[in-house]
């Protein structure tokens, strides 16, 4: 244990709040030694009881260059008294008193011992990365310490996180912060943007390096990069430098083995060029770094909805990150870091990244909750609640796999087998399927051949279409079959270059499905999957897709083009260089091309399958109902019978006459849309609903019933009650229906107090117009007709005047009024000038008010 970091100074700190506390807040820079010292200060100074602590790590390589420091200060041996767990690799025993894992290995955990007994502490570390695991752990261990694990010790440690929402999220959590010892680090920036294809990043840092060196600036580098590939160019890079090739270069990334891993920290009396992945951002500190390349960019996890998995994408860091990356030059003596974008492009990135739980697939780790008891996923209390559709999209794709029950939610016996291997949901239905088809070796290459860009070039010239008919074939039962057939040549002529581009190969994502392929076999021998060595069935690895893929289930629309229905109401059009001719398919991955048209997803990597498969892999999503449907070209209601997988139709046959309700329903919704009419539901019936919701309005104590969008419905799904045909529909008799929606004595309150005609002094009566509510209905009346009449009646029990709109001889409006008596008074005597003039035949008296005028 070092004495020397600066994070000794809050050790005595830690040992009194470990008393007084379960929950606390490590604030501490980069460098300060948090990640390694604190665990050792909770078992020295005895805070633990006869547990461990887990300090649980969001990178594998981070996880084990830790756990091998921490070892190497305490003398012990790895995997003694300190050790570490990453996937496929447990270097612990059950003496273990310091152990780093990564995030997702102790939510696994929690499937065999729910309570974690023998874990004293967990220790959250760089929790502002804000990893997916992290924060369902961090969840999951305030729930234990709420309910049966009271004394569960909580730790959560960060560099550059805000603790305000922590703080309020882990009440009466105790906040320790280290202010570290750091020196000044000159940051620098290109003069110009690197150029989209012009430039490229690799090239950009090995000239930055270069003259770093020729102005013999000091101490050793760090070149942060997004991944392998860019690494290894960079690599490539820096040799044809002259001044970078008196330097040792080293990789470092979680591809690499551990050695080279090692290799990478160690420390040398040659000057090193370190060219790292982001895992050396924060866990990972490299001794004698004062200079920082930049490219700005890092893999970050997202969903990628082209094939429905995560999948990680080269993006930009944030100004956080890059703050953090620069730090690493400061950490021992001032330093300097370069980056390799514009400080214009600087003040243009995001503060901090996006949290994992935003932008990810929530499916596996869903599916792993379910596994370990939790019912309700709702009430989960997240640190920051996952976005309502993202979580809907995960529990549709599980039930849809059979994982989960689709009524109840509750995970099925397929489902807690899925959970047990530490893959996507969609991969561990194709093992397990694979397993009971003896064809598990060539499902885990399918499902290698989904993660990344397609092996074969697209749009091949007719040579490379030619050789690759000869070599792969031209008709296969999936696409898949003709992929396997290319990465197959690939692989025996391992990789070449030139010898892939002659087949249209893209030799370099075939050698990465090597890799990814490998990582299945390793998870399905894990949990004890038979590996077959003879190839299996052509139509029992069709059926594994299948499982695996079974919420892009497509149907041709027919033969003639390459329109489909997809599952769960979408639509798409199969890629043209599919070799797949059949109507049922399911279709592995979906590349939205254009939005809102037909035909808006290309659906490409399809595979063949039958109805029958449906029903053995998922009974329960394929039903056999009555259907009726509205048929515009019979103009009849139609009935069917249909056998559907949830709602896509797969087989049908007519017959019968429809239920009378079903009928109704549906020709009234086709009233509705306008595409069917009454007769006799004319101007006068709309009148009558608008007298009846402006009086319904206009007094509300008479509770008179409205008729609003959804009371018209159920007025048209009575009125074609019994009907079949739109001639049917169209002769029906409306008034009887429509009056019946009121009772006797609420019809007479129509008729009295919303009147269809407004009686006027005796001398006739004027035809009311109503409007939509609370404006008053209005009379046309020409003035003549008016002469004599003091006042206008006013309806609704007193309280509504109606208008009335004063026509002149020729029918034109020349005043609109409530008040009558006002306008005989202040109006009529200009307005009789006019007319006078203009219809010197009429009689315009002077006292229009008087009897008899």
């Amino acid at each position: 244990m070092s004495t020397a970091l600066p994070i000794v100074e809050i050790r005595d700190q830690l040992k009194a709040a470990c008393a007084a506390h379960r929950r606390i807040i490590i604030r501490a820079p980069t460098g300060s030694g948090k990640s390694t010292q604190i665990p050792q200060y909770l078992l020295d100074d005895g805070c633990l009881r006869d547990g461990k602590v887990v300090v649980l790590q969001p990178r594998r390589l981070a996880t084990r260059l830790l756990a091998n420091r921490v070892a190497h200060e305490r003398g012990v041996k790895l995997g003694d008294e300190v050790g570490y767990q990453i996937r496929f690799e447990d270097v612990s025993n059950d003496y273990t008193r310091i152990k780093y894992e990564t995030e997702g290995i102790l939510l696994r955990q929690l499937l065999s011992d729910p309570e974690i007994r023998d874990v004293d502490a967990i220790l959250f570390d760089e929790f502002h990365e804000r990893h997916l695991y992290g924060d369902i752990m961090l969840a999951r261990a305030v729930q234990l310490q709420q309910t049966t694990r009271p004394d569960l010790l909580i730790l959560v440690m960060s560099a550059t996180l805000d603790t305000l929402p922590l703080q309020e999220y882990l009440s009466d959590a105790k906040l320790l912060t280290s202010e570290g010892r750091t020196y000044d680090v000159d940051i620098s920036y290109r003069d110009k943007p690197l150029h989209p294809r012009h430039d490229n990043v690799m090239e950009a840092a090995a000239e930055a390096m270069e003259e770093l060196l020729r102005r013999d600036v000091p101490g050793d580098a760090l070149i942060f990069m997004p991944g392998a590939y860019e690494i290894q160019k960079t690599i490539q890079a820096l040799q044809q430098q002259t001044r970078c090739r008196d330097c040792l270069i080293l990789p470092l990334h979680g591809e690499l083995p551990p050695h080279q891993q090692d290799a990478a920290v160690d420390s040398y009396a040659q000057r090193k060029i370190i060219v790292s992945t982001n895992v050396a951002e924060t866990s990972v500190t490299i001794d004698g770094i004062r200079i920082v390349i930049d490219s700005g960019l890092a893999r970050v996890a997202r969903f990628d909805p082209h094939r429905s998995i995560n999948t990680l994408w080269i993006e930009k860091v944030s100004r956080a990150s890059a703050d953090q990356r620069a730090g690493r030059a400061g950490r021992t003596a001032p330093g300097h870091c370069f980056r390799l974008w514009t400080e214009r492009e600087h003040g243009e990135r995001p503060l901090h990244e996006t949290p994992e739980i935003r932008r990810v697939d929530l499916s596996e780790a869903l599916l792993n909750l379910k596994a370990i008891g939790l019912a309700d996923l709702t009430a989960f209390p997240w640190f920051e609640p996952p976005d309502p559709r993202t979580m809907q999209r995960a529990v549709q794709l599980l039930e849809d796999l059979g994982a989960m029950e689709e009524d109840s939610g509750a995970i099925t016996a397929l489902g807690r087998k899925m959970a047990s291997f530490p893959m996507h949901p969609r991969y561990a239905r194709m093992l397990l399927a694979a397993e009971s088809y003896q064809c598990v070796r060539q499902v885990a290459l399918v499902a290698a051949l989904t993660q990344g860009r397609t092996i074969l070039t697209r749009r091949a010239n007719k040579d490379t279409r030619s050789q690759r008919d000869d070599v792969l074939g031209e008709e296969a039962p999936s696409d898949f079959f003709r992929l396997m057939r290319a990465w197959h040549y690939a692989f025996r002529n391992q990789f070449d270059l030139r010898r892939c581009q002659n087949m249209g190969v893209h030799a370099q994502s075939a050698r990465q499905v090597h890799r990814v392929y490998e990582s299945f076999l390793r998870m399905a021998k894990q949990q004890g999957l038979t590996i077959n060595e003879r190839a299996g069935d052509d139509e029992l690895l069709c059926k594994c897709v299948l499982a695996g893929f079974a919420d892009q289930v497509a149907q041709r629309r027919d033969q003639s083009t390459r329109n489909c229905v997809v599952v769960h109401g979408r639509t798409g059009q199969l890629s043209s260089e599919s070799i797949v001719d059949d109507p049922l398919f399911v279709a592995a991955a979906i590349d939205e091309i254009q939005r809102g048209q037909d035909g808006n997803v290309e659906l490409q990597l399809a595979t063949r399958i039958e109805v029958e498969w449906l029903q053995e892999l998922f009974p329960s999503a394929v039903k056999t109902a009555r259907h009726a449907v509205y048929d515009p070209k019979l103009k009849r209601v139609v009935q069917s019978q249909q056998k559907r997988y949830h709602d896509l139709v797969l087989e049908s046959s007519s017959g019968g006459e429809p239920a009378p309700e079903l009928a109704a329903q549906l020709l009234a919704e086709e009233v509705r849309r306008g595409n069917l009419a009454f007769n006799q539901w004319d101007d006068q019936v709309e009148q009558w609903i608008l007298r009846l919701n402006n009086l319904a309005t206009w007094c509300p104590d008479w509770e008179l019933p409205a008729i609003g969008d959804e009371e018209r419905n159920l007025l048209f799904e009575q009125l074609c009650l019994g009907c079949v045909t739109a001639k049917e529909v169209r002769t029906r008799p409306v008034w009887p229906v429509v009056k019946g929606f009121l009772s006797a004595q609420q019809l007479q309150l129509l008729q009295q107090h919303a009147p269809e005609r407004l009686d006027i002094g005796g001398k006739r009566a004027f035809r009311l117009v109503y409007t939509a509510p609370p404006t008053p209905p209005s009379l046309s009346a020409r003035i003549q007709e008016l002469f004599g009449v003091k006042s206008l009646p006013t309806i609704a029990g007193g309280r509504i005047k109606p208008l009335v709109h004063l026509l002149a001889p020729n029918q034109r409006p020349v005043q609109i009024t409530q008040d009558l008596p006002n306008f005989w008074r202040e109006h009529y005597p200009g307005i009789r000038k006019e007319l006078k003039r203009r219809y010197p035949k009429h009689a315009w008296p002077e006292d229009p008010e008087a009897p008899g005028k």
